[in-house]
């Protein structure tokens, strides 16, 4: 027999051999009345004081399920703090302008989510009268909310049972149950919505939603859980294989697209020019500068634009800013140089067309305050006027 075979057959014994050796130190799954159990008695000690958890009206807890799409809890609660301040209810939200809500907005990125926040509070007062769908099949008819969205406002403001399942939810039933259902194809996600409703209590819906979020949030974290002092450390698959870090298996990765942004700030005395964003992206209906872009990083000198005609014509300075800004979206990544432009009353009177083409109006620095902006754009206009 040849070598290679003999030392592969026994190979595979001694593999065989300590996996029966190994199997009975794995824990046997838990069953879901055990499940639940563990999970409320944890929630119960370790549940997060937050204002949408002490109401069961369906606005608040909408409110706070969109302002925490791709957000932290720290960083989303002053959002809705100032939104209920603003918007008391959804009748409210509805009469008030997308300009308004996008200055509201500011800051917390995803933009169309305060689009379609406005969009779909219009459409509960113009056709519920105001009044929420009281059920999930209902909620997720309307435009913006989604099938957790819609899952999480049932559960918790109708106690409907239905699960409501977000990227904790995954982590936790993955590593717990040692699920590998591929979460970043739509048949895994399937599965593991499947497997999530299995799970639900059906005589409180509510407070088993929010308990298996908090308990993603708080204890089986992306990086460094709390293995050592959680609840299901007895049963717990991932903890006894060591695979926290593989558990949830998620393929297909989003590819970041690299873009290249030199903006211009064209100054005349106190005021700076600056246009609406029309087209259908993330930052439709902000206001932004004189933007080009390139599929490459470009010297000023190197591009080909009208507008550097009528800076050299009327002997202008282009003054760049050193630092190269760069700003991380969900399937973009953005490298930002600025340049500022001190124009002339001549230069403006031969500029006319090029305004007019991209929109450019004045706004002096008390109007820009009022416009909504993209992150990126604010936090440079601080930097400018040294705030």
């Amino acid at each position: 027999m040849n070598y290679a075979v003999i030392l592969l057959v026994k190979y595979n014994k001694i593999c065989i051999t300590l996996s029966i050796i190994l199997l009975p130190m794995l824990p046997s799954t838990i069953n879901h009345i055990m499940f639940r159990r563990l999970l409320l008695s944890w929630y119960k000690l370790h549940q997060r004081c937050l204002p949408w958890r002490i109401t069961k009206d369906p606005y608040k807890i909408w409110l706070s399920e969109v302002i925490l799409q791709q957000t932290r809890v720290v960083q989303g609660l002053p959002y809705y703090k100032r939104f209920i301040a603003q918007y008391p209810s959804v009748i409210a939200l509805a009469s008030s302008t997308e300009q308004e809500i996008l200055r509201l907005w500011q800051g917390l990125g995803y933009y169309s989510r305060a689009r379609n926040l406005h969009c779909c509070a219009q459409t509960i007062v113009e056709q519920y009268n105001g009044i929420f769908p009281t059920n999930y099949r209902a909620l997720l008819m309307l435009k913006g909310i989604g099938p957790y969205t819609a899952a999480a406002i049932a559960a918790v403001a109708f106690k409907e049972v239905v699960a409501a399942v977000d990227g904790n939810v995954y982590r936790v039933l993955a590593r717990i149950f040692g699920l590998t259902y591929d979460i970043g194809t739509s048949q895994g996600r399937k599965q593991m919505h499947q497997f999530a409703t299995l799970l639900v209590d059906h005589t409180q819906p509510d407070i088993y939603s929010q308990a298996i979020m908090d308990f993603g949030a708080l204890q089986c974290t992306p990086v460094s859980p709390f293995c050592t002092t959680c609840v299901f450390k007895n049963y717990c698959i991932a903890f006894y294989t060591d695979r926290q870090k593989v558990l949830p298996v998620k393929t297909n990765r989003l590819h970041k697209k690299a873009r290249y942004f030199d903006y211009f700030i064209l100054q005349y005395k106190d005021v700076i020019y600056m246009k609406k964003r029309v087209k259908s992206d993330i930052w439709k209906g902000m206001y932004d500068f004189y933007l080009l872009e390139n599929k490459q990083r470009l010297v000023v000198d190197q591009m080909d634009d009208p507008l550097f005609y009528l800076v050299k014509k009327n002997h202008l300075s282009i003054i760049t800013f050193e630092k190269e800004e760069r700003h991380l979206l969900t399937h973009q990544k953005l490298f930002v140089k600025f340049h500022k432009i001190e124009i002339t009353p001549a230069f403006l009177q031969e500029a006319k067309y090029l305004f007019n083409q991209f929109s450019l109006v004045p706004f002096n620095h008390a109007e820009i305050e009022t416009l909504p902006k993209p992150i990126l754009i604010q936090n440079f206009l601080k930097k400018l006027n040294g705030s």
